[in-house]
């Protein structure tokens, strides 16, 4: 035992360098580069810690001015960071090509990077035990057998000292088949106490479906009690502790959808925490996920918890 305090959440995966066009159009023609970073892991780690939650992000990075950045802005954002320097590997880049206006595509630069090298020796032990909720989502068993491992031993600790587990299904084409990962997914959601996917996700997992509904109850009969489908501008439907739920999106003009998924779970996250009811988990959780929608980039639009509020605000001034 540590004298550390324990953080509220410990979640783990790779964050990469983010590097996106200043203006719509072709990648080649672009004459102004943006640099950021993202990663579902740290982009919902970020949102949580702006709802007043503290969380723990464990990952690798590569001994470059790219995990640099990356270590910088976790501490800016006062995300406890657990982070291995690897010298042997470079931290992973993503690129965003905004091809029009209201389009955009991503590019992922990963094999071999630092974070797909995590292994479980990275994970601070006592940290998951000490915590309320563990975090996992799919992307980080897709990157290595290291990695897969990693996600399996967090959530093996998690469960043997009584620790939530939240899953974010997270399915990302580019890493893996829909057959390979439909196996391992559907494994993973059967350990989670919680799971959030999108309806495609949800399909995967469970099987094609009638509705977003029936995707929820069948995700729950392998075991979570309680299970949360994301379904972007029409809001979502939960299944929670036996009961159905549902409830709208925000109406926004989204700029970039990127990382939306990761700010919505964030909101449910953080009113479990403090104990709140099914709907108003719901109703942070669609409102962080539309804050996420309304700047560039993967997780600066998150907001804090005095924001929430601004998205029923009709006076486009405060003075």
């Amino acid at each position: 035992m540590t004298g550390d305090p324990a953080a509220e959440v410990l979640t783990l995966g790779e964050t990469m360098a983010l590097v996106r066009a200043s203006h719509p159009g072709p990648l080649m023609h672009a004459s102004e580069m943006t640099l950021g970073m993202g990663g579902s892991e740290s982009n919902f780690a970020i949102a949580l810690r702006r709802l007043g939650s503290s969380v723990t992000w464990v990952g690798r990075i590569g001994v470059d001015s790219f995990g640099e950045y990356i270590r910088r802005e976790l501490a800016a954002e006062q995300v406890d960071a657990v982070i291995v320097a690897d010298s042997s590997a470079p931290t992973g880049l993503m690129i965003k090509e905004r091809r029009t206006a209201s389009t955009q595509k991503v590019w992922y630069y990963r094999a071999g990077s630092a974070g797909s090298r995590l292994s479980p020796e990275d994970l601070p032990l006592e940290k998951i035990r000490r915590a309320r909720v563990v975090h996992v989502t799919g992307i980080t068993p897709a990157l290595s057998e290291s990695a897969a491992d990693t996600v399996d031993r967090a959530i093996e600790v998690a469960r043997d000292a009584g620790v939530i587990v939240a899953f974010d299904v997270n399915y990302r084409a580019s890493l893996w088949s829909p057959e390979v990962a439909g196996v391992v997914l559907r494994k993973l959601a059967a350990r989670a106490d919680i799971v959030f996917a999108s309806d495609d996700e949800a399909a995967l997992v469970a099987g094609p479906a009638a509705d977003a509904t029936e995707l929820a109850h069948r995700i729950a009969e392998l075991g979570p009690a309680q299970v949360i489908i994301k379904l972007g501008a029409r809001g979502c439907v939960a299944l929670i502790d036996g009961v159905e739920h549902r409830t709208d999106a925000i109406r926004i003009d989204a700029l970039d959808t990127v990382g939306a998924g990761d700010g919505f779970v964030a909101g449910y996250i953080s009113e479990l925490l403090v104990g709140a009811k099914p709907s108003a988990r719901l109703d942070t959780a669609v409102r962080v996920g539309a804050f996420a929608c309304l700047v560039p980039g993967d997780w600066e639009g998150m907001p804090r918890r005095s924001e929430l509020g601004l998205l029923d605000v009709s006076e486009p001034v405060t003075r």
